[in-house]
């Protein structure tokens, strides 16, 4: 079964962020062989003066298939986790949701969480209704807000950008979009026009390629190079943030 694990208030001014931590605590679940990751996404969420946060408020969720009788193991391990590693002064929040157990009250929830200011009681109220396991290690616990709506913005599949998936960080320069697609996790390769590659065009993977989620897929937005040796190249930092927040 598909399962969330999301986290969110891991750090602090000086410390490395939730999307480190977040790939960090994925990379110790594959270790411990508690399930098959398939993929780490960022969620922008409010920014307001009245919401504390580090830098940007953003939560990240982890997601993995994996056996019921795992559940207990992975949440001991997320836990045990964001005790050990998250920065003084954080505010740490842990979610862990199977994909059952999405509702519409969750996704609604977690869609307001990208422009209004929630309540930590009205989060805990949602998760008890639902059984939903959340939970605060660090500071006021803040956190499970966060955390809470990091998985529903993931499961309605339309929100965020992919911190990990299948070949992210590994494979960088020249490719043929047809390999692209065999050989990471991506669905599809888009231009900003909405033209689909998937054959022999050539599409440069620059070191920092992120693909966002949508339809509830990783889509690759590329635009045309000016280059004799490709013909596309990845869209900037600056395009990916503005269209995954």
């Amino acid at each position: 079964m598909k399962v969330f694990v999301a986290i969110d208030d891991t750090d602090n001014a000086e410390s490395r962020g939730t999307g480190f931590r977040a790939r960090e605590l994925a990379a110790m679940i594959r270790k411990e062989k508690l399930g098959n990751v398939s993929a780490v996404t960022r969620h922008q969420l409010f920014v307001s003066e009245k919401i504390p946060y580090t830098s940007h408020n953003s939560s990240a969720c982890i997601v993995m298939d994996t056996e019921k009788n795992m559940l207990e193991q992975i949440i001991e391990l997320s836990a045990n986790y964001l005790v050990e590693h998250s920065a003084p002064g954080s505010d740490a929040g842990l979610c862990v949701c199977t994909e059952h157990d999405v509702t519409e009250d969750l996704i609604s929830y977690a869609r307001k969480a990208k422009t209004e200011v929630l309540t930590m009681e009205g989060t805990r109220e949602l998760a008890r209704k639902h059984k939903i396991f959340l939970e605060g290690y660090t500071g006021t616990r803040q956190g499970i807000i966060g955390s809470l709506a990091a998985v529903g913005l993931h499961a309605a599949g339309n929100d965020g950008r992919f911190l990990l998936c299948k070949g992210m960080r590994e494979i960088f320069g020249i490719y043929p979009a047809k390999e692209i697609l065999n050989i990471t996790g991506i669905a599809e390769i888009k231009t900003t026009d909405n033209k689909i590659l998937s054959n022999f065009e050539k599409v440069l993977l620059t070191e920092w390629w992120r693909p966002v989620l949508q339809h509830k897929q990783a889509i690759l937005y590329v635009e045309p190079a000016n280059s004799n040796d490709y013909e596309y190249t990845v869209v900037t930092k600056e395009y990916i943030k503005r269209i995954s927040n």
